[in-house]
């Protein structure tokens, strides 16, 4: 028997020993799928969570790291259309493990920059080794800390030229290889689950999806306490430590543990059928209505089963027919275009909140990572789960769903707007910030700095100055191998009597750090309860031949106006507040300093204008159902909007939702 004919009872199409087989249950399909796009998205929040380090290691700047954070979205976005052709007569979860394989080898590309790249280079002029000569002793003699520009090009040429397009190509294969996953999974999910177990099994999958990047970040939060060259040098050849501004992690090292998991994830799903045994409730549940209006409803524009007889080339061309009549519901776009601005929130802050976090409260990388895996991601998969749960109790119409979004959203944005105020400005730093600040040249004149020197440290009069040759100090201090403060620091104190310690000065907002921390996490909480109802209105407000489609229409708005510019637009907005670039080549790589008021207020500032469009169009969308309500009677009348059954209208309905209650 051919996989085409698997259909009906189990029973009947096999042997009573292979219908007991797992892959033939809708549950065990869950579980693998939950377990798939926990390792997807594992790679995702990896990135997201080793992006400033990848930024430091080599001159990235926020805008660049947004675009290859972004990179992915290209392939997928490119391949949705052919997911739209090929949805409902391939193979689907054959196809995911396939797609699933190209991604796991996408993800063993993107570690490979670290093995054809040499060691990491920094400035020894201003390094803490004492057997090092340090540019406190370099009076005339500048050659040590300068580039030929024959050198120049050629660390540029072996670094950034070959890392970026290496790190975007898999991006892009892991963009390609993620192509079926998610639309093929939910629409495989929602079809062979029953109506009343799917609402949980998506809410659960979106729950249990969310742990990927949690442990992508908390995976990061480890491997980057690793030096970056710990396979390349001596335990004793490692000079800095995670404390020194110059350290770098090993982000490469999660991009291999993350391959490897998608790799062995992708197996099952060469074993699952084509079709499976609808799953059964034995609680005499019937079929919404909304369904069967939807099934009985007249459309002269071909629906996509009459596509599938259709040939590629005709395909294409009614394609555009197809897409017209998907938008041209009106729930069905402003759901979309609301769940697009959450989109975009979510794709800018888990690209850049680890960055702010490090910036604004002077954190490690490994700390923000941890608060941001631990905490946050957490806290939104409750939110997740909680709207599922609720949906599911309360049997929640469109219109409920609808009103339950709009009353969200609002709340978080009332969340979201005190957030702009918790921070504190930028240090002082001399020759730096504020502008009027600039200490006597001639404290440090014959100090020959470079000027590309970074090795901060923190003054007795709490200015912060971006090396010890910056602060003029001539003498330094060891203890037990390290530096323990500089001495004689002419641009410190009068006439030369302060000391500098290693270090920032930090941004003195430790004590707003946890109200924050609380405050964001509350924001994402009651963001989260949206997700479940939003897919489920869009699942319940189409016909059940186009819920590929749609959902492939969907994934296709989220990446082209959502996942692809909302990194970039964050990481451009991050650029805007720089006030020292780092140089190489005489070209700005990644920044030394950002004013902090203007990174907050932009960074935070985006996220309360998405979650703000997101409450428009929850609010249109439960105003249009609202203006459709007398219209729903009238099942056979064409152009309605078919809308979800109404438990108060309908008897059938009603003892659906007291059986599920």
């Amino acid at each position: 028997m051919t996989a085409n004919n698997r259909s009906g009872t189990c029973a009947e199409a096999r042997p009573q020993a292979q219908c007991r087989s797992p892959f033939n249950s809708i549950k065990f399909f869950v579980f693998c799928h939950g377990l798939l796009q926990l390792a997807q998205l594992l790679v995702s929040g990896y990135l997201k969570g080793s992006i400033s380090t990848i930024e430091k290691r080599y001159g990235f700047s926020s805008q660049k790291s947004g675009l290859v954070a972004c990179f992915n979205e290209v392939g997928n976005t490119a391949l949705i259309v052919f997911v739209s052709y090929f949805g409902s007569r391939v193979h689907r979860p054959r196809w995911i493990g396939l797609g699933a394989l190209v991604a796991s080898l996408a993800v063993f590309l993107m570690a490979l920059p670290h093995f054809l790249s040499g060691p990491y280079q920094y400035s020894h002029s201003i390094s803490n080794n004492m057997d090092k000569d340090s540019a406190l002793y370099h009076a005339t003699d500048k050659s040590h800390l300068k580039m030929s520009p024959q050198n120049c090009t050629q660390q540029e040429s072996s670094t950034n030229q070959e890392v970026l397009p290496i790190m975007l190509m898999g991006q892009l294969l892991l963009g390609i290889g993620g192509v079926p996953i998610q639309p093929f999974g939910i629409s495989y999910i929602d079809d062979y689950a029953s109506k009343r177990n799917s609402p949980l099994y998506l809410g659960i999958m979106f729950a249990v999806t969310v742990i990927g990047p949690a442990g992508g970040f908390m995976l990061g939060s480890l491997l980057l306490r690793f030096y970056v060259d710990f396979d390349k040098l001596a335990p004793h050849e490692i000079e800095l430590d995670t404390g020194d501004p110059r350290w770098v992690g090993a982000w490469w090292l999660g991009f291999l543990l993350a391959g490897g998991l998608l790799f062995l994830t992708s197996l099952p799903y060469l074993f699952f059928p084509r079709k499976m045994p609808k799953e059964e409730t034995g609680d005499g549940a019937t079929e919404p209505q909304s369904e069967k209006m939807i099934q009985n409803r007249k459309d002269p524009v071909p629906s996509t089963s009459y596509a599938e007889d259709l040939s590629m080339v005709k395909f294409l061309k009614a394609f555009p027919k197809i897409v017209l009549r998907t938008l041209k519901n009106p729930i069905y776009l402003l759901v979309v275009l609301a769940q697009v601005n959450l989109s975009a929130m979510v794709a800018g802050l888990a690209t850049f909140m680890s960055k702010f976090i490090e910036q604004q409260f002077s954190k490690t990388a490994s700390v923000s990572n941890m608060i941001i895996g631990g905490v946050n991601i957490p806290v939104a998969m409750l939110g997740i789960m909680a709207g599922g749960g609720i949906m599911r109790r309360l049997c929640m119409s469109v219109k409920t769903s609808a009103l339950m979004c709009t009353a969200m959203v609002f709340t978080a944005v009332l969340f979201g707007i005190p957030l702009l105020f918790l921070g504190c400005s930028t240090q002082n730093i001399a020759g730096v910030y504020p502008s009027s600040y600039k200490p006597e040249p001639a404290c440090h004149l014959n100090c020959s700095c470079d000027d590309q020197a970074f090795n901060p440290v923190c003054g007795s009069d709490g200015v912060e100055f971006r090396s010890p040759c910056h602060a003029g100090c001539c003498m330094r201090n060891f203890k037990e191998g390290k530096i323990l403060n500089y001495t004689n620091c002419k641009c410190i104190g009068a006439n030369g009597s302060g000391f500098a310690v290693p270090g920032s000065c930090g941004t003195g907002c430790a004590h707003l750090f946890l109200p924050f921390v609380v405050l964001c996490a509350l924001t994402g909480f009651v963001a989260s309860l949206v997700q479940t109802p939003s897919f489920m209105m869009i699942l319940r407000t189409v016909k059940p031949e186009d819920k590929s489609f749609a959902l492939g229409i969907q994934f296709m708005m989220f990446r082209v106006l959502a996942f692809m510019p909302g990194p970039v637009l964050y990481g451009s907005a991050i650029d805007t507040t720089c006030i020292l670039w780092a140089k190489k080549c005489n070209k700005n790589t990644s920044c030394r300093y950002y004013n902090l008021d203007h990174f907050r207020q932009r960074f935070l500032g985006l996220q309360v204008f998405f979650l703000f469009g997101a409450f428009v169009c929850f609010l249109l969308t439960l105003r249009k159902i609202k203006g459709s309500e007398p219209l729903d009677s009238e099942e056979n009348k064409p152009n309605r909007l078919p809308l979800i059954s109404k438990p108060s209208k309908s008897e059938e309905n009603e003892k659906m939702c007291k059986s599920e209650a």
